[in-house]
């Protein structure tokens, strides 16, 4: 793929016609909710030129501010960032029920060539058959001859990375030039899945897509700084803690701060916040080229304080306190996928993924839940949540 220097098919002129000029945060009467913020103002006047990083050893320049996907239901969305030059797209097999795949390949459509595009094999297959039948469904539906990066979905432990046959279906499926490149997604015990893509002798894969925001715990930043230094491409998504609402913070919204937060670490090559809207888009590719500032640091500590009741950091360190060995990570990340995202689609399909073992149901085994979580959240609570809206 070429990097355009004429990176934009849609001229500023269009874009504003449209309504969406980069994103101004204006935080005046700030003063009513503490008196700690200074007036916070981006430029509402130019689009930012497109910011890039490389994406470890593959070579690839993304843009820093990339697309993910998953949540949005129209490809003009998609296509106005890819005109404006952001030029790295983040969907799955199994986002929207598949639905997702093709909607970007009609954001695709005539500048295949200037984009790079990831996607992801479902969370079950480790076969050669699950592997290759997934890989050619993406293709089908992206209607693409090749994949940039094909991603294995939604790694919680180090063993998929070994498994012998997937590594033979996706070598493979490089020889014959459908796949470019090779990674993995991780939400929970990231710290020990990075580790292993870099400990691993073969050095078989080449990125990470990894929940990374300024939540995250001090472990996933080292495991990151681990991989950056051996050549392993990171991405980042969940950037925005969940983009709870809240009324903490007045009419400032904590998104752009957020964002800047990740992109601080140059250890991350590019993160994916979800655009669902063209008001998502130019809050967040404005943020290219920004700094973090004192003003975004602080934003950051009153969102981190209202959100802190029911933020849950996907650590993991709840579950070996379970007597039910429950998946609490992966059952709050559904409740997150219904209770901010606003897709109940996303959020029961995440929580099928569940053994009916692991699933919430479980606790009810239990007379008083013991489960211990190291941030405080109330873990009786939200699984007493999940079972009301999952069942």
């Amino acid at each position: 793929m070429g990097q355009a220097n004429n990176h934009s098919s849609m001229n500023r002129r269009d874009f504003l016609k449209l309504g969406i000029m980069t994103a101004t945060t204006t935080a005046v009467g700030l003063s009513s909710i503490g008196g700690i913020f200074e007036a916070a103002t981006a430029n509402a006047q130019s689009i930012p030129n497109p910011a890039y990083r490389t994406l470890g050893r593959t070579g690839m320049k993304v843009t820093v501010v990339s697309f993910g996907a998953m949540l949005t239901p129209e490809h003009e969305v998609m296509r106005a960032a890819l005109d404006l030059g952001v030029n790295y797209i983040d969907t799955a097999r199994r986002y929207m029920s598949g639905r997702n795949e093709e909607i970007v390949a009609k954001a695709l459509k005539g500048i295949r060539d200037r984009v790079y595009v990831a996607t992801k094999t479902q969370p079950a297959s480790h076969t050669k058959k699950d592997i290759f039948r997934d890989v050619e469904t993406s293709l089908s539906k992206l209607q693409i001859d090749y994949l940039d990066v094909v991603q294995l979905h939604n790694l919680d432990s180090k063993e998929r990375i070994f498994i012998p046959e997937t590594r033979e279906a996706l070598t493979e499926l490089r020889k014959q030039g459908k796949v470019r490149f090779f990674g993995v997604t991780t939400h929970t015990n990231q710290a020990e899945v990075v580790n292993a893509l870099v400990d691993d002798q073969e050095k078989f894969f080449d990125m990470a897509l990894v929940a990374y925001n300024f939540k995250s715990v001090p472990e996933i930043k080292e495991a990151i700084a681990r991989a950056a230094k051996a050549g392993i491409g990171i991405v980042a998504m969940k950037t925005q803690a969940g983009g709870y609402k809240t009324d903490a913070l007045g009419p400032v919204s904590p998104h752009q701060a957020a964002l800047k937060w990740v992109l601080q670490d140059k250890n991350v090559n590019c993160a994916i916040p979800g655009m669902r809207d063209m008001q998502m888009l130019k809050e967040d590719i404005a943020v290219m080229g920004m700094r973090l500032t004192r003003t975004d640091e602080k934003i950051l500590e009153r969102y981190s304080e209202a959100i802190s009741p029911y933020y849950c950091h996907l650590c993991a360190q709840c579950e070996p306190t379970c007597p039910q060995n429950v998946a609490i990570s992966t059952i709050n990340r559904s409740l997150m996928y219904a209770e901010s995202y606003g897709s109940m689609e996303l959020a029961r399909a995440t929580y099928r993924e569940i053994g009916r073992n692991a699933s919430a149901s479980s606790c009810l085994n239990c007379h008083e839940c013991v489960a211990h979580c190291v941030n405080g959240i109330n873990i009786a609570d939200k699984m007493h949540k999940a079972r009301t809206l999952f069942v």
